[in-house]
């Protein structure tokens, strides 16, 4: 898959999260302009082939915000990082009107928590930079039963979007939505068995960074986001979006290495 001037194949990479929230759930991923460069600088010296930002919060129960508000906050430290450092730049938004903002300043892809279908002009405006997306399964009510004909249906419909839209399918990524419209059951589910969404014959970015499916404090789930990277890499997951880029590097290195000997 392309994303800006970098194509991603054969590998698990990691995406890194820069959360320009003052609302995120995990506390220590919050930045602002202050603190940013240091954090992406970091991020890239660690091993982030993406840099990931994202100015609303999508934690449970949060509270929405506008999006003049949201590109506000985005737009300073997106042109920042540009001006600073040669790396593919993703801007989680599911506004239209934020993601023109984005990719006018420069970001390579839109990461959409709703796929698509919340701002009906959101395909069409990544079509319209020649952008990469990240569409990914969300539901405004919870799913019952069975998760896998309502996830891969939503998904499948959102792709048929996106190419009508005229966004190339070599710039096209599946996110299942872990912790969106799931019990923790079904988090479970989709997680084990995240290679069915390979079925759909795009590439996928796996998000369960300290989510609350594992369970403790936010603090405490480094251990099991990094075991859900290792069991990524074995599914073929061609990103991980995670808070803690070192580890998750690390372990995925450690991963393909045991695996080439």
């Amino acid at each position: 898959m392309k994303i800006g001037k970098r194509e991603f194949s054969g590998y698990t990479y990691v995406m890194a999260i820069i959360n320009l929230t003052p609302d995120s759930f995990y506390a220590a991923s919050r930045k602002t302009a202050d603190n940013l460069l240091f954090a992406v600088e970091k991020a890239i010296g660690d091993g982030a082939a993406v840099i990931d930002i994202g100015a609303q919060s999508t934690r449970p129960g949060y509270e929405k915000i506008s999006a003049d508000e949201e590109t506000e906050r985005f737009l300073k430290p997106l042109n920042m990082i540009k001006a600073r450092f040669d790396i593919p730049v993703s801007v989680d938004t599911f506004y239209e009107k934020c993601a023109l903002a984005a990719l006018g300043a420069g970001a390579d892809m839109i990461n959409d928590v709703w796929g698509l279908t919340y701002d009906r002009g959101m395909a069409d405006a990544v079509a319209k930079y020649g952008a990469s997306v990240c569409i990914m399964h969300n539901s405004p009510s919870p799913l019952k039963g069975d998760i896998w004909q309502p996830v891969l249906g939503f998904l499948e419909n959102s792709v048929k979007t996106a190419l009508n839209a005229g966004i190339d399918g070599d710039k096209i990524i599946l996110d299942g939505g872990i912790g969106f419209a799931k019990d923790r059951e079904q988090n479970f589910e989709l997680l084990n068995n995240y290679q069915r969404l390979g079925s759909l014959g795009y590439p996928t970015l796996l998000g369960c960074s300290r989510k609350s499916m594992f369970g403790g404090k936010p603090e405490d789930r480094l251990s099991a986001t990094v075991e859900a990277t290792r069991l990524a890499c074995k599914k073929g997951v061609l990103f991980v979006r995670v808070h803690d880029v070192k580890e998750n590097a690390m372990a995925i290195e450690e991963y393909y290495r045991r695996a080439e000997g």
